[in-house]
């Protein structure tokens, strides 16, 4: 099963595989508190995409249409589905550090998998 979670969220012993889905390492966390199994920071939206949407809902239609964009030629995008593919049999979180939980890369990344992936 794939969800997306806030990685400021305490993990639980049968969370499963934990993947960072953030190009930038979330405030206030330690390496050692976050329990990765994978950090994949080149598949979050790049530095230029992150800064214009800046958080705003108002704009994340248009963020999602050019995130997806950045994914079609991401190289880290097809390591993503190659990891989520071979751990089918768990859960697999993408964490991510924004505070809206509706609004972010990780629900595009979630959604796009799951119709790569069927």
């Amino acid at each position: 099963m794939l969800k997306t979670e806030r990685i400021y969220t305490k993990p639980i012993d049968t969370d499963g595989y934990r993947i960072l889905v953030d190009r930038l390492w979330p405030r206030g966390i330690s390496k050692v508190n976050a329990h990765l199994d994978c950090w994949l920071k080149e598949v979050g939206p790049s530095n230029e995409l992150r800064k214009w949407f800046n958080h705003d809902a108002a704009k994340y239609p248009e963020f999602k249409q050019r995130y997806l964009a950045e994914l079609r030629d991401n190289v880290a995008y097809t390591i993503l589905k190659e990891l989520v593919g071979s751990h089918a049999q768990e859960n697999v979180i993408l964490l991510y550090g924004a505070k809206d939980e509706q609004h972010n890369q990780a629900v595009i990344l979630k959604e796009q998998l799951e119709k790569d992936l069927g």
